[in-house]
């Protein structure tokens, strides 16, 4: 595709010379006036998915932006143009070392981005022997993660925080729920339960902003990963940061540690947003609801169809032109930064000419990134955005938005959108027991097309799970070790147990 307005030939991209990056007569600030490259920061960049799509009506798949300062990218907004940058490792690096800006001094060490532009000795920064070596060590690690343990770790926590407000009848499931359940799951998994908490939760959330205060947020969240990664060096447990530490590539301790950072952040801002989206979506959407009570569309594949819309990160810093090349009609000079940007990717009209159109079973978004980068964390937090919503849904099945879709409020930054408040109501509920699978409970007076159909629960979720009237029976007693499990309750219950 070629887009209306090309640079003209003979001109570097992010020079100045080129009427439509350099500045009009009188402007001081270089890249900015009329015809200018639009700033993805500020007062100006209050709504990312409206500029996305004017730039790509102006531009084409890539369009030349400023980040923080002024500073000079392109945002790639093309469903192929993406895919084609983060599957060519010969033309793309995300080692930002060769960023022109960065060199020739335009990137200054407190630039809010920082933290996502700066070079690290992780894998998704190395290429080559290095790169294998490191993702090796990570993939390794993860292969050891239990996921039935994890999935009991998810359902525990979960219940744990419905506990905290279901007597109430009302909460707001953005900061009550979407964002604690993945920090309290990811402490688990990195072996650092004691961390979890308020503190954390709201460090990892402003690190990740670009505010004036992400840099000493990044910095409690790595004091809290250094002390972890000196703990385990010194005495290895069962847990993801200690196969991690023992693998044969012998990571040094700032590896290690910059690892679990990466693994965190990503992991973290990724299933919070997915699952504040999926909530979302599932509250105001009727059609959506209604295929997940009635059995036309599983959680999983709601998920899914969540990742399509509202991916969890709208872009990812970045990625570097190794040579210059040519980029959806534009010519990238080598040097130049790209946002790599899932969002108004999986919008492009020449793969989704109908975004109204249901994407149900089709997992060729962007979410997830794609090449020798993919994420490798993704099933992990497939799992708990699918378990967290299917035990919440169960929790609380007469849930309702309360207040006016219309009134639902996003703080975009250029990496995510972040729902800021997610409030509901429903009649208010028994807490239960957090060891054991969650169960439904009719509210009084529910309507009929609100109430969990009654139908057989498949261990691994495959629809809404069955309702079980009040009032609430007696608990089953314990399921000795290896006895046979005698009905359909008892082995969910043996496997919700992990036995």
């Amino acid at each position: 595709m070629t887009p209306e307005h090309r640079p003209p030939t003979g001109t570097p991209a992010t020079g100045t010379n080129d009427p439509l990056f350099g500045p009009p007569p009188g402007c001081p600030a270089h890249g900015l006036g009329p015809g200018g490259p639009h700033r993805l920061y500020g007062a100006g960049a209050e709504d990312l998915d409206d500029l996305y799509e004017r730039l790509r009506e102006r531009y084409g798949p890539v369009a030349p932006v400023l980040l923080h300062d002024d500073v000079p990218m392109w945002v790639v907004l093309g469903h192929a143009e993406n895919l084609q940058v983060v599957r060519s490792p010969s033309q793309y690096t995300r080692d930002s070392r060769i960023w022109a800006p960065l060199l020739d001094g335009r990137v200054k060490p407190d630039h809010p981005l920082m933290p996502h532009i700066a070079w690290q000795p992780i894998c998704s920064h190395a290429e080559g022997d290095e790169h294998l070596r490191l993702r090796n060590a990570v993939t390794s690690a993860m292969a050891t993660i239990d996921h039935r343990s994890v999935r009991r770790h998810i359902g525990g926590h979960t219940q744990h925080l419905v506990n905290g407000f279901c007597e109430r009848g009302r909460a707001d499931l953005v900061a009550q729920f979407a964002e604690h359940l993945p920090m309290a799951v990811l402490c688990e998994i990195l072996g650092m339960p004691e961390e979890y908490d308020d503190r954390m939760v709201q460090a990892a959330r402003d690190a990740l902003k670009g505010t004036e205060t992400a840099i000493q947020s990044h910095a409690y969240v790595m004091d809290a990963l250094n002390r972890l990664t000196l703990r385990r060096r010194a005495r290895p447990e069962d847990d993801f940061t200690s196969h991690l530490v023992m693998h044969e590539a012998r990571l040094s301790d700032d590896e290690v540690r910059e690892h679990l950072r990466l693994v965190l952040f990503a992991a973290y801002e990724a299933t919070a947003n997915l699952l504040a989206n999926a909530l979302r979506m599932v509250l105001t959407e009727p059609g959506f609801r209604a295929r997940l009570n009635g059995g036309q569309m599983t959680v999983p594949e709601a998920i899914e169809q969540s990742l399509w819309d509202e991916p969890p990160f709208s872009t990812v810093l970045g990625y570097y032109a190794k040579q210059d090349t040519e980029l959806g009609g534009q010519r990238i000079a080598k040097g130049d930064g790209l946002l790599f940007a899932p969002a108004p990717g999986n919008l492009d009209p020449r793969v989704r000419p109908d975004l109204a159109a249901n994407m149900q079973g089709n997992r060729s978004h962007l979410a997830f990134g794609g090449g020798p980068h993919e994420c490798p964390g993704q099933d992990i937090g497939r799992a708990i955005a699918d378990v967290g919503v299917d035990a919440l849904l169960t929790r609380l099945p007469d849930v309702q938005l309360a207040c006016a879709e219309d009134d639902l409020r996003w703080r975009s930054a250029i990496a995510s959108r972040h729902l800021v408040a997610l409030p509901v109501r429903f009649e208010p509920k028994p807490q239960q027991d957090t060891d054991l699978p969650p169960r439904a409970y009719a509210a009084p007076g529910l309507p009929a097309d609100l109430r969990p159909p009654a139908r057989r629960r498949e261990p691994q979720g495959a629809a809404l799970p069955a309702a079980v009237p009040p009032p609430r029976p007696a608990p089953l007693p314990p399921v000795p070790a290896g006895a046979p499990a005698r009905g359909p309750w008892q082995r969910l219950l043996r496997w919700w147990r992990g036995e």
